[in-house]
């Protein structure tokens, strides 16, 4: 079986495919300083709950965090006896080539959103991600990544909005009833929701307007449900599209003899 390993700026996402389909998907905070024993004992528990067997002989990461990827590499070296195949290293081949400017380093984040999305949805896409950062990623009509906009996350948002102004509380995301707060609370609710909902809507005409073709909009992330209550603002909504990338990632490359 396959583990899949995909490791953002705040939370490390770990899902066993079987060929067909997840068997299980695993959540935990990222920490660079976690060892490879500590992830083998936190995932071998949880499978062993869920009644899965430990039968992991193949291992795909994708991790924005750079720290973290030795010890994933020792995990899967250690415990699962392979070589995992990392996404945006040279040795691991990717559907399509990205087509951005000479010297740029795309986000293994994108590239995997990049081959989930086309392997499901064809081209032309627009692929908007709420992760630590908002993301918009461009697939062009043959698959391949073409450039994006990377904005700030709400939760980063409110955040800096506690931190920088004193007299601002912590609060969270949410719809808020109505838009004009009448306490300070829904005036921050309002201004995350509703912002964002302006700022994913005009990323993604202009988008549209300067490629001059129709495109298909995918929401993922955590919050791509609550913004999609808010506006008709994606096409389709993927929870898993991440993981269904580094499937679609690994199989291409298996496929051809890169492991």
């Amino acid at each position: 079986m396959l583990l899949c390993i995909d490791c953002g700026n705040t939370n490390t996402v770990m899902a066993v495919w079987n060929g067909e389909r997840f068997l299980a998907t695993f959540r935990t905070s990222t920490e660079w300083q976690r060892t490879a024993d500590q992830y083998y004992v936190w995932l071998s528990t949880l499978l062993a709950h869920n009644r899965i067997p430990m039968e992991i002989d193949e291992v795909i990461i994708s991790s924005t965090v750079p720290r973290v990827v030795f010890n994933l590499r020792i995990l899967a070296d250690r415990y699962f006896g392979t070589r995992p195949v990392v996404v945006g290293k040279p040795d691991c081949l990717l559907p399509h080539d990205p087509r951005v400017d000479e010297g740029t380093t795309v986000g293994p984040d994108r590239l995997v959103n990049t081959a989930g999305a086309f392997d499901r949805h064809g081209g032309d896409l627009i692929v908007v991600d709420f992760g630590t950062a908002t993301t918009f990623d461009v697939v062009d009509t043959d698959g391949a990544y073409i450039g994006g906009v990377i904005a700030p996350g709400v939760n980063l948002s409110l955040e800096a909005l506690h931190m920088a102004a004193a007299a601002l509380p912590h609060v969270d995301i949410t719809k808020p009833q109505r838009v004009v707060g009448t306490n300070t609370i829904a005036c921050m609710q309002s201004g995350v929701f509703w912002g964002y909902v302006g700022l994913v809507r005009e990323i993604e005409a202009r988008i549209k307007s300067e490629l001059d073709r129709p495109m298909q909009v995918i929401g993922t992330g955590g919050l791509a449900p609550l913004f999609s209550q808010g506006d008709v603002l994606f096409d389709t909504i993927e929870d898993d599209l991440t993981m269904h990338g580094l499937t679609v990632i690994h199989r291409y490359n298996k496929e051809n003899g890169s492991i």
